[in-house]
């Protein structure tokens, strides 16, 4: 049955279908990587990674390695796609969801350093080991539903929640993975909806096949309606080897609950798998509901550091960004940047423990106001010095490296006015150099 499961667990990727291959041997780590991670036991392989087991040479932390190739992510278009995973990894912070590190880079290979799930896989252990019972089924629906409220709390939207991408740790809780195919909400169109087919066939939703725009969030529900499911039944709800078969019973909403199920139990998967999204169940519902609600323990998940909390707008840098910055891990070849067309010459960029707000006063406290004009960004902070002739241009942003750090970074552009170049080597680069974080 479970076998069956996997077979039509292909995902439909973001413009196209993309095939699960095996990774290259040039993709094999060996001893020690960077210095840092002790590279153990071969974990998995899957799409255009192979998952390592390995260890903090210092602490002795177990990890999870998962090796890319740059050119395979390259020649298969992903680049964008990869890059929004880390982006949106960064985002989130909860005990139910895998956490991302760090990533690091050689010129060939990028590596995501995250947390180690050593219970495998949901699906393998309940192929192997038969299904929970109900009360560590609740448990685990329990935490999916806490992970998954999260992340809509951070403006994120999974949509590939399935059995595969569900991981359990050494005491059988649950951490959901692989955020490739998930959206943001900065990627809703005009008229409030998403609208890439994306995901696994026995997970879409009907909105989805709809092909008319839907709501992540409530697609995200539906998804967890049929890992519900599973997790109650022991197989898929629309459960056939015929694609386009099974696509047309998804649509339709034809799910058949067995009269074993518990009649509190089917009512709720019933209204998480509704065919009509604006009908359907919503998360906020599912936690008010009695079934979910025995036995919930409500998980606190850790507050940003306050010192941010008025500074929400700035920037974050994922982490090709980071990794650009330093000459050692050059991954230039695949940063995609938001090129500024106004300035086009030098670059500098340092590291500091100061604000972004504080940042931004320091810059304007410097500035003469006899010879440049300053303006403060809106989309984040950072802040534009002009000549009153526009013979030069000063572009400064700050950008958060962590919750701690930012980086500060400077674009010039001048022509032949001597002020500018003035202006900043005498006056307002000394005073960010003094903002330079040096650890010892």
């Amino acid at each position: 049955m479970f076998q069956a499961i996997r077979e039509i667990n292909r995902n439909i990727g973001e413009e196209e279908r993309v095939e699960s291959t095996s990774p290259t041997r040039e993709e094999e780590p060996e001893g020690v990587l960077f210095g840092k991670y002790e590279i153990g036991r071969f974990l998995g392989v899957g799409g255009f990674a192979k998952v390592y087991e390995a260890f903090d040479v210092v602490t002795k932390q177990s990890v999870a390695i998962k090796v890319v190739s740059k050119r395979r992510i390259a020649e298969a278009r992903l680049t964008a796609q990869v890059q929004r995973e880390i982006a949106i990894m960064h985002r989130l912070n909860h005990p139910n969801i895998v956490k991302l590190y760090e990533v690091l880079a050689t010129k060939t290979k990028i590596y995501f350093v995250m947390e180690c799930a050593h219970g495998g896989e949901l699906y393998d252990r309940i192929l192997n080991h038969g299904l929970f019972d109900e009360d560590h089924s609740r448990r685990c629906f329990q935490q999916l539903i806490s992970a998954v409220q999260h992340c809509h709390s951070r403006g994120v939207f999974h949509r590939d929640l399935k059995l595969d991408n569900l991981l359990l740790d050494q005491d059988l809780n649950l951490k959901v993975s692989d955020f490739g195919l998930s959206a943001t909400t900065d990627q809703i169109r005009p008229d409030g909806m998403l609208h890439t087919l994306c995901g696994t066939p026995a997970y879409l939703t009907p909105e989805m096949l709809a092909k008319k725009g839907y709501d992540g969030e409530k697609v995200d529900v539906w998804q967890c309606g049929v890992v519900l499911y599973v997790l109650t039944v022991g197989s898929l709800p629309f459960n056939e080897s015929n694609v386009p078969t099974l696509l047309r019973r998804i649509y339709r909403g034809q799910v058949r609950i067995p009269r074993c199920v518990k009649p509190d139990l089917k009512r709720l998967i019933k209204r998480m798998l509704d065919p009509n999204p604006k009908t359907r169940i919503s998360i906020d519902e599912i936690l008010e509901d009695p079934w979910f609600r025995k036995g919930y323990r409500e998980i606190k998940v850790q507050q940003k550091n306050p010192e941010w909390e008025d500074e929400d707008r700035t920037k974050s840098l994922n982490a090709f960004h980071l990794i650009s910055f330093s000459s050692g891990l050059d991954m230039s070849g695949l940063l995609i940047t938001d090129p500024e067309p106004e300035v086009s010459g030098s670059v500098e960029r340092i590291v500091s423990k100061e604000t972004p707000k504080s940042i931004v006063e320091m810059v304007e406290s410097v500035a003469d106001r006899d010879i440049v004009t300053v303006i403060r960004k809106q989309d984040g902070w950072g802040a534009k010095i002009e000549g009153h002739s526009g013979n030069f241009v000063i572009l400064i942003g700050v950008y958060r490296l962590t919750d701690e750090l930012v980086v500060i970074e400077v674009k010039k552009k001048e022509k032949d006015e001597e002020s500018g170049a003035e202006f900043w080597e005498e006056k307002l680069r000394p005073r960010i150099l003094e903002l330079e974080y040096k650890p010892e």
